[in-house]
């Protein structure tokens, strides 16, 4: 299982050089609970749409949890206005990937400042993320090991120097 350990590890490095401002990935999401949870997403921002319930109004999730694929975060309708919050938090440009798989969905949101991602990228990050999610997908066939590992990988990512 070490392959499979090693496989994610690449691929979310690839997803940082990918996505410049940070990322959230929630994997395998089975009712409301990612097994497991990676999120490079600015401190601020983090603090900011925790503190204020965003994921209730925010148009990533809405759109992940009812389509599968890719989606700019520009694209998406926003009544409540969190992408404009994100922005005021650096976010500027985005793009939504939700994969699904028989009874758990992953879903990612991936920032960049500077610009739109180009189609090419989202390709790619859409790659990175169906590779994770099939990694991860049947926990029982994982060594401990490899769970431990992803544990302790998700703690280092969402929250450096813990």
């Amino acid at each position: 299982m070490a392959s499979t350990q090693f496989e994610i590890s690449e691929a979310l490095g690839q997803l940082n050089k990918l996505a410049p401002t940070g990322y959230a990935l929630g994997i395998h999401i089975e009712y409301t609970t990612p097994k497991f949870m990676f999120q490079t997403y600015p401190k601020a921002w983090l603090d900011y749409y925790s503190s204020n319930g965003l994921i209730m109004s925010d148009p990533m999730v809405a759109w992940a949890f009812q389509e599968v694929g890719a989606r700019r975060w520009s694209d998406l309708d926003d009544p409540a206005g969190v992408m404009i919050k994100a922005a005021e938090h650096g976010m500027t440009h985005g793009v939504v990937v939700s994969v699904a798989s028989e009874d758990s969905r992953t879903i990612c949101g991936f920032a960049n400042a500077e610009r739109e991602f180009t189609d090419e990228e989202i390709a790619q990050i859409e790659d990175h993320v169906a590779r994770i999610h099939e990694n991860t997908a049947d926990t029982a066939q994982l060594d401990p090991a490899t769970i431990e590992q992803l544990k302790k990988m998700s703690i280092m990512v969402t929250h450096p120097g813990s």
